[in-house]
């Protein structure tokens, strides 16, 4: 694990827990110190912490900002190059464009776990974090489905569960459900705390549910959102087209009707989503058509829950 925060820090916790052998290395002197000091394999120095990946082939996580990617890419390149390598990024397409220019030796399939808090830190990790939450695994048209199994396999022991796509599907996907949310989360918190003390101490439920990523480390944010800047565009466009629209018929008519409809048919699609029956689905990885039906499966929403020998179990709704 090349970085020890909320993400990689619950990963190396969840992957020690289900009794595989993990190790890490953080820039964060004091992160480095208090997961040693809490009984984990951790340092400082990503340089041995790669040398001894590729002593034991050992499969790489790189947990680490984008905005830090690419510097460790080239340790990778350069200490570890025939290991199989993964992310947990919550951008893809660039991540995988930088391992194509920087470690192009490497295997690899890009990950992220749809989980986390406004929290950072080795301090803010949690072995139960990925429990029962989503975990992309790229599968791209030159992505050895060996290695895409690998990573899975490793989403799957933790307690997630798997959805194959694409770097550009999940991006386009993300942009809708978490960095436009970031956005907006920014733009009520600082509309708020503009009504001054006043409306700081009225303050409920309805703005701190929509508020409360905005308590995430604005570096964070910046890092995922001004990275996926190419699929977030077209969605900011369409949620500020809609708040025009709602401004135009509160303005002329004094009506909201079509927009709080609209967002309450949006919330019940979550709500149906949720709770929809699912069918069982297996997949041969051997066969000629696995890499397209794992990708249909994942654009349909559903999802990998075991992967035993060439077969992938999953589900869709």
């Amino acid at each position: 694990m090349i970085g020890l925060g909320l993400i990689g820090g619950s990963l190396l916790r969840a992957a020690s827990a289900v009794g595989r052998e993990a190790w890490g290395a953080t820039a964060s002197e004091a992160d480095a110190a208090t997961a040693a000091a809490d009984g984990f394999d951790a340092g400082t120095d990503p340089v041995a912490a790669l040398c001894r990946a590729a002593d034991q082939d050992a499969l790489i996580v790189l947990a680490v900002p984008l905005t830090a990617l690419d510097e460790v890419l080239r340790l990778v390149a350069e200490h570890a190059p025939d290991c199989l390598l993964t992310d947990v990024t919550s951008v893809k397409a660039p991540v995988l464009a930088s391992v194509r220019l920087l470690a192009p030796a490497n295997r690899f399939a890009g990950g992220h776990p749809m989980a986390g808090t406004a929290e950072s830190g080795w301090r803010a990790g949690n072995a139960a974090l990925f429990g029962g939450a989503a975990w992309v695994t790229c599968l791209e048209d030159d992505t050895e489905l060996a290695a895409w199994a690998e990573v899975s396999r490793l989403a799957i022991e933790v307690g997630a569960h798997v959805v194959p796509l694409t770097a550009s599907a999940h991006d386009e996907a993300v942009a809708r459900i978490s960095h436009l949310p970031h956005l907006l989360a920014a733009v009520l918190a600082a509309v708020g705390a503009d009504g001054g003390p006043v409306a700081m101490a009225l303050a409920a439920g309805s703005y701190t549910d929509g508020t409360r990523v905005a308590a995430t480390r604005p570096e964070l944010v910046r890092a995922m959102t001004e990275g996926n800047r190419e699929a977030l565009l077209p969605v900011l466009d369409d949620a500020l087209g809609r708040l025009g629209a709602m401004r135009g018929s509160l303005a002329s008519t004094g009506g909201l009707a079509a927009t709080i409809k609209a967002g309450y048919e949006g919330a019940q699609a979550l709500s149906r989503a949720r709770q929809a029956t699912s069918a069982g689905v297996r997949i041969d990885l051997s066969a000629p058509q696995a890499r397209e039906g794992l990708r249909a499966l994942g654009e349909r929403g559903g999802r990998i829950t075991a992967i035993a020998g060439d077969i992938a179990i999953g589900e869709v709704a």
